[in-house]
């Protein structure tokens, strides 16, 4: 990354989040920025924008990816977890290992894009047990834990909570907000998910209101950050809103945009 320009004392933080397997841009998102913070989801299972892209049409072919994002945009989960039940039925092999292979494959190719230094925590599609076998040194992974930069502290929460679509990471509500409480006061408070406010978890294309947690929300009015960083819904009704003293920004669909979020003091 570059170095903060001379005669230039402040920092400047690149902030993106639903990577969703854009490594090409995500080698260039630390530019011009003295770190880079990543907040999830590097993991492309299912592009709903292109159902051609991800794991599953991969495995499955575009047009079960159609007919998957059918279902699950209705809100049918029940019919698209027998549609996949259907499908891993006619697979070879071990599920679980066939999955892994392929986030394995995607791991390699984004942490390698990772810039240094950056700070990630884990998205609710991501699978942390195999972070530690790709991040660098140049990469800090973490998850209710706290870290200084340019003078400022930033806490991590990662993961998401549980819904019916079932994501690889998905938390109980009481683990959760036990994350949360580990972190405690910090100047920026980074997370995979929002806080539990309608403008910010409703998914405009979705058409849908996705899990935001009523913990975060908590501590952000108990604890005032300055900032309350989150990715997870792709086309919120609301990017960016002041709750108290706390700006709170979604800082965009990275897989889509290909641009990070600035954070600049």
């Amino acid at each position: 990354m570059a170095p903060t320009p001379a005669g230039n004392s402040g920092t400047r933080i690149h902030v993106v989040s639903d990577v969703h397997g854009n490594a090409r841009d995500l080698a260039r998102s630390g530019e011009g920025a003295d770190a880079l913070i990543c907040l999830g989801d590097l993991v492309l299972f299912l592009d709903y924008a292109d159902h051609a892209r991800g794991i599953f049409p991969e495995l499955f072919g575009e047009e079960n990816a159609d007919r998957l994002v059918e279902l699950r945009t209705a809100r049918r989960f029940e019919e698209a977890r027998e549609l996949g039940a259907r499908l891993w039925s006619g697979v070879g092999g071990d599920r679980a290992a066939l999955i892994e292979k392929a986030v394995r494959k995607q791991y390699a190719e984004m942490f390698a894009a990772f810039p240094t230094p950056t700070y990630a925590t884990y998205g609710n599609v991501d699978m942390p047990t195999l972070w530690s076998e790709y991040a660098g040194p140049g990469t800090t992974v973490l998850d209710g834990e706290r870290v200084e930069i340019g003078g400022w502290t930033f806490g991590f929460v990662g993961g998401g909570l549980r819904t019916p679509m079932r994501t690889p990471y998905e938390i109980s509500d009481e683990e959760y907000a036990a994350k949360i409480e580990a972190v405690g006061e910090v100047d920026v408070l980074c997370t995979h998910i929002p806080p539990e406010v309608p403008e910010l978890v409703y998914d405009t294309v979705a058409r849908r209101f996705e899990r935001g947690s009523r913990a975060l929300l908590d501590a952000i009015r108990r604890t005032r950050p300055r900032y309350s960083l989150f990715g997870h819904v792709h086309q919120p009704l609301v990017r960016r809103m002041r709750i108290g003293a706390t700006e709170c920004v979604n800082v965009g669909h990275f897989a889509g945009s290909g641009k990070p979020w600035a954070l600049k003091w």
